[in-house]
């Protein structure tokens, strides 16, 4: 179990119970932008740290001399002692909180080129992505591979937050030119539309509270954003077909216990769940579904959410199902509405983010893991390489380490593959080692056939 699951866990229940809307954003950038910086002072002004933490911080700041005032916001987030002496962030940090409007799950990704990986981590199942620009330096390098990398991942919101503006004198003039920089990139990206603000991390400008030194910027502060933007799931509601992942089937083992009732006794002595994380969409008492493979149809019987019966779920809750009729349906099966399952896939074209330090090469076998479901599979054929300065792809045999390229799968089961930019949960595909258990690379779905 990672560290994060029991704060995800926690959020996913918020949510489940009705209580917070969750929304996961990552922040971004190059060396030193104030990444760490933003999102601790971002913590420390939405009442979202502890007392003795902050008692802590304190101390360690004035041991360290800190030298912009008693508090260094960047140690709220940077926890590996590594990070600390350095002054930097090395891992991804994980942090939960929330307010009367939702909860967040945060990831503080590193803005090292050689830890891009953990940047691609962090990212991949971000509603939002906050991308910092130091306003001395402007869109830089580095920059523009962070938001190639967000483009690459389709993260539905992007916030470019230009740090530091107290370093120039709250210019307006020089917001107006990283803004315009920043939306070129982003066009020959892609994007979409982007939101930029001007904020100082350092002192809190335009974070949770309205700065007065930016008089000439009307739009909302980023705690605004993070509240008020859609959430993902709220995105592919509207646009994706129910998906159910089976996760466990539920059945009754060694009898039931002596406490409950006869009534309930004769009523789960024939029980048979069918448990998971629902991906997408929404499902109801009475829909007709299919189960993948098999292709079976029937309706659901019934929902239980945490325990409690349920006359809908929506994703991204975990539940239980049981069906009309007695199907197969073991781990790694895909409970999905009528007509809309898609086809069992046994070649995929994929955007393969390198995570490993061994290279990716034609003939590797390795296992891939849809969903709940884990399969066999084979490198086929490295097509190419990305340049994430350039965007241009190259030939290649190879992809080296935090490289990014396309590469040809295949797959020794059927898989029900959807494109990536239909689907992000369809369309995603995590590559493991299969000697050592070790996540290899990540991986986007461009084309199933």
């Amino acid at each position: 179990m990672s560290e994060l699951t029991p704060v995800i866990e926690r959020a996913e229940q918020d949510e489940a119970l009705g209580s917070t809307t969750l929304f996961r954003f990552a922040t971004a950038g190059s060396v030193d932008d104030g990444k760490s910086t933003l999102v601790g002072r971002l913590l420390h002004d939405a009442k979202a740290i502890l007392a003795d933490q902050l008692e802590q911080v304190a101390a360690t700041s004035r041991q360290r001399g800190f030298a912009h005032g008693a508090f260094d916001f960047a140690l709220l987030t940077d926890g590996l002692r590594a990070e600390r002496e350095q002054g930097i962030t090395i891992d991804v940090a994980y942090r939960y909180f929330a307010t009367d409007r939702r909860g967040f799950i945060l990831a503080d990704c590193p803005g090292h080129v050689q830890y891009t990986r953990n940047m691609v981590t962090g990212a991949a199942t971000a509603d939002a992505v906050v991308v910092l620009v130091d306003a001395r330096k402007g869109v830089i390098e580095q920059t523009r591979r962070h938001l190639a990398v967000v483009s690459l991942l389709r993260v539905p919101h992007v916030i470019i937050a230009v740090n530091k503006i107290d370093l120039v004198d709250f210019d307006e003039n020089r917001y107006v030119e990283i803004e315009l920089e920043a939306a070129r990139v982003a066009e020959q990206l892609g994007l979409g539309s982007i939101h930029v603000l001007p904020v100082s991390a350092l002192e809190g400008d335009n974070i949770v509270d309205r700065s007065d030194r930016t008089g000439w910027y009307q739009g909302p502060t980023l705690f605004d954003l993070l509240e008020t933007l859609p959430a993902t799931s709220d995105i592919e509601q509207a646009a994706s077909g129910f998906r159910l992942p089976v996760q466990l089937v539920l059945r009754p083992q060694g009898g039931l216990s002596p406490t409950i009732s006869a009534d309930d006794a004769e009523r789960y002595r024939d029980f048979r769940g069918f448990a998971g994380r629902i991906s997408e969409g929404e499902v109801r008492v009475g829909d007709a579904v299919e189960v993948f493979p098999g292709g079976h149809r029937t309706t659901v019987d019934g929902i239980h959410v945490a325990g409690v019966e349920a006359d809908s779920a929506t994703a991204p809750q975990s539940v239980t199902l049981t069906l009309a009729d007695d199907l197969d349906a073991a781990r790694g099966a895909l409970i999905a509405a009528a007509g809309t399952t898609p086809a069992g896939r046994r070649e995929a074209v994929v955007e393969l983010f390198q995570l490993d330090r061994r290279d990716a090469v034609a003939g590797s076998k390795v296992l891939v893991k849809h969903g709940t479901a884990t399969v066999q599979a084979l490198i086929a054929e490295v097509l190419e390489r990305r340049d994430l300065e350039t965007l241009e792809h190259s030939d290649a045999t190879s992809l080296a380490v935090n490289e990014i390229g396309r590469v040809r799968l295949r797959f020794a089961a059927d898989l029900p593959l959807e494109p990536y930019a239909h689907s992000r949960a369809g369309g995603s595909l995590l590559l493991i080692h299969p000697a050592d258990g070790a996540t290899l690379a990540a991986a986007t779905v461009v084309d199933a056939t």
